[in-house]
């Protein structure tokens, strides 16, 4: 037996007011994307974080972002297995099926998934959170990361998550490569994939400049 419960009063109240402004005044806009299916230009890989909306960040309207979130805004590496592969799945269409042209991965400051990561590797490098939970197990995709910068000379801790932060960023990009059809749209020059990190307090954006090894402000 399930337990659902009816919506929040709170949450339906919003609706309500979504159906009767926002809706009424687009309602051939919301009809048109129904009924000729969406064509999003770009994919944003951003965090479940609650602080992170990538459509607001960019303006974008219904029907022009393709959006997946997990927690760390993570990809991990082709792996054709025949286990279940949210992440991967959700990348696949939005390539070969939607064939957006642009696939972008957004980090952020202050996130947990990443932190957790240190903590974790920290504790003890030689260990693997695999198996303890169904966080640590995908954090461990972020190992690769922590590698590269857990010796990085910095002035305290929150410098060195920053640092894990983007590199984490760069890490998804190198596994995005590994998949056939990304690396096949991308040599056509179909695709172009962007790495992006927002200080969520400051709201200020970087982009990871690929001939510079490093992010710099857009």
């Amino acid at each position: 037996m399930h337990h659902a419960k009816p919506l929040p009063s709170y949450l339906a109240k919003r609706y309500h007011g979504w159906k009767a402004t926002a809706y009424e005044e687009s309602k051939a806009w919301f009809r048109r994307l129904a009924d000729e299916g969406q064509r999003p230009r770009a994919m944003v890989i951003a965090c479940c974080d609650s602080r992170v909306q990538a459509t607001a960040l960019f303006g974008a309207e219904q029907g022009e972002f393709f959006i997946h979130r997990n927690i760390a805004n993570l990809v991990p590496p082709h792996e054709p297995d025949g286990a279940h592969h949210g992440t991967s799945a959700a990348v696949e269409y939005a390539v070969t099926v939607l064939k957006v042209a642009h696939l972008l991965v957004l980090g952020h400051s202050n996130c947990g998934g990443v932190k957790g990561c240190a903590e974790l590797c920290a504790k003890d490098s030689a260990s693997k959170g695999a198996g303890d939970s169904y966080v640590t197990t995908w954090i461990e995709l972020l190992r690769p990361a922590w590698e590269k910068v857990q010796d990085a000379p910095v002035s305290d801790s929150d410098e060195l998550l920053q640092k894990l932060e983007k590199q984490g960023v760069v890490t998804s990009l190198d596994n995005l490569i590994t998949f056939p059809f990304v690396h096949e749209a991308v040599e056509a020059g179909e695709l172009s994939l962007h790495g992006l990190w927002i200080d969520i307090r400051e709201g200020e954006l970087e982009y990871y400049d690929t001939e510079a090894g490093s992010f710099v402000p857009v």
